[in-house]
This record gives structure tokens, sequence and C-alpha cells, in this order.
């Protein structure tokens, strides 16, 4: 005969549930087999403090979907048929927190030792690469194009490029449109705010200029998956408050092909509360949060 008793997991999760006044089940056996699922395909760490922060994005998709259940939604996951789910999954439980000019020493230290430089060479048609890696809504790659054009006068005749990645496909798309709320200009020191546009007869948004946008290539990447389909090697790469969400051994791999994808005398930038796990045979510390690739 079957058993019938209900399994202790879903009772635990029927008292957590009846707590919270939640709207499904969601059991210990959930949230593992989700946190798994995350970490499997996109590297991030989701502790336990999580808990409710994944409940509440992935509960649109329950609906969404027209499911009742956490279970049914992970088994729909771990399914041949539910491959096409993974990317809002992707998307849902992916935290995008960013602004214009966000930690401005990154920003003029890449005019400084990047940008300057490379316009006093006066070489026509030299080549510079910035990644944006974990470019999220799109302000990161589009202030390290507004520096660029305010260092570089002859940028258009220079082979310049800014590649802006992003494993949430939703956040990309926001960030090739280019438009974002008036208020953002409060962001944008007053030199550079000539190349953001306001649009509306109240100026009730703030679009990105062509000239800023000819720099940057939206593309979908997860950096978990490897080797990048990249070619060639970058002058400076920023990767900012996207570790954090990683282990150590995760992070460590991370630097390391970082590092294959620098030029010699590139720069690393990342974010204000991460660091590098001890001393990186390749990399030499050049200020707060700035690294550089030995020549």
């Amino acid at each position: 005969m079957a058993n019938l008793q209900p399994k202790q997991d879903d009772l635990d999760a029927s008292l957590e549930n009846a707590a919270y006044g939640r709207e499904f089940q969601f059991s210990d056996a959930d949230f593992r087999s989700l946190v798994g699922l995350a970490r499997e395909r996109t590297g991030i760490s989701l502790s336990d403090s999580k808990r409710n922060l994944i409940y509440s994005r992935l509960s649109r998709r329950l609906r969404a979907l027209g499911m009742t259940s956490f279970r049914t939604y992970r088994e729909y996951l771990n399914s041949a048929e539910g491959e096409q789910e993974i990317e809002s999954f992707i998307n849902s439980i992916s935290t995008n927190l960013t602004k214009f000019f966000r930690e401005s020493h990154h920003f003029d230290h890449l005019r400084d030792r990047v940008a300057l430089p490379f316009s006093q060479a006066g070489k026509p048609g030299q080549r510079l690469r910035i990644w944006s890696a974990g470019c999220s809504t799109g302000e990161e790659p589009y202030t390290i194009a507004s520096v660029l054009r305010r260092a570089i006068p002859d940028v258009e005749r220079q082979d310049v490029k800014i590649l802006a990645t992003d494993i949430d496909t939703e956040v990309l798309s926001k960030g090739a449109n280019g438009e974002y709320p008036a208020a953002s200009i409060e962001d944008i020191p007053e030199n550079y705010r000539s190349l953001f546009q306001p649009k509306g007869s109240r100026g009730t948004a703030l679009v990105i200029s062509d000239e800023l946008k000819s720099l940057i290539s939206f593309r979908h990447l997860n950096l978990m998956e490897y080797p990048w389909p990249m070619r060639g090697q970058f002058d400076a790469i920023f990767c900012r408050n996207v570790m954090i969400y990683f282990d150590g051994p995760t992070k460590a791999t991370l630097i390391d092909r970082f590092v294959e994808r620098l030029k010699p005398g590139g720069w690393l930038y990342i974010g204000h509360s991460e660091s590098l796990l001890g001393t990186h045979q390749h990399l030499s510390h050049a200020g707060r949060t700035i690294y550089r690739r030995g020549t």
C-alpha cells in the first residue's frame, strides 16, 4: 500500500507558508533544488538568507506559467520541455543594481590611464577594446563610452569598441534601447551631460545619443560558459559587483579567465565590495579595486 502520510519536508513547508502567508508551497527541497540549479547554470551562490527573495521573484514565473507549486516548477525546469524556461529563471534570480558613473574613481582612472594615453599616441586606426562584463541595464558601458568620447576627440576615426555583456536578456534589451528615467541625469557630471538627451515635451526620459551607442555592442553571455566566444584581448575589463555572488573557487577561476583576456599592461576594475583572493601572479594592485596585468 502506498504511504499516504505527508512527507516531513512538506509539513515543514506548510507551517512556513502559513507563517509567511505564502501563496505557493515552498519547501526546503524546492529551495535547495533551485539554488543548485542557479549555481550550476550561472555560478551564483545563494545562501539561506536569500530564501524569501527567491520565493518572491520566482512566484511571478509560477503565476505566468499557471503552476500551483514550486515542486511542479522545479520538475519542469529539470525536464527537456523546461529548457526554454531556463532563460526566464536566470533573469528572475539575477540582481541588477547600477547607475551612471557608479564608483567614479574607476572612470577617472580609465580617462587618465587608458583613454588619454591612447589619444595622445596619435596613431590613426589604433585599436582599443574595453569589456563591460555584467553590464546590467547599460549605465556602465554608456559611462565608459562617454569617457572615451570626451578624452578621444577623433574616436570615430579610431578602432574603438566596447563590448557589453550580461546573462540577463531583459536588462540587455533595456541597455540596447538606451532610455532611462530623467532623474538619471543627476548621476552624470556636467561636462558629460550633453551626450545624453532629454526626451518628451517635459524631458520625462533620458535617451542615449547615437554617438555613444555607436561605440557599444550588447551581447548575451553567461560567464560560466567557457570558452567565451570573443576573439582577441582587451585593454580594460570592468567586472564590478558581479563576483560577490560567486563562491571562492568560482571567483578564482573567473579571475584567471579575465587575465587571459587582458592585454599585457591591461586593467581590471572590480566592485567596491570585492577583492581578489590572495595575490594573483599576473596581477598587481594599482589602486582602489583596480588591478593591472603584468607586461
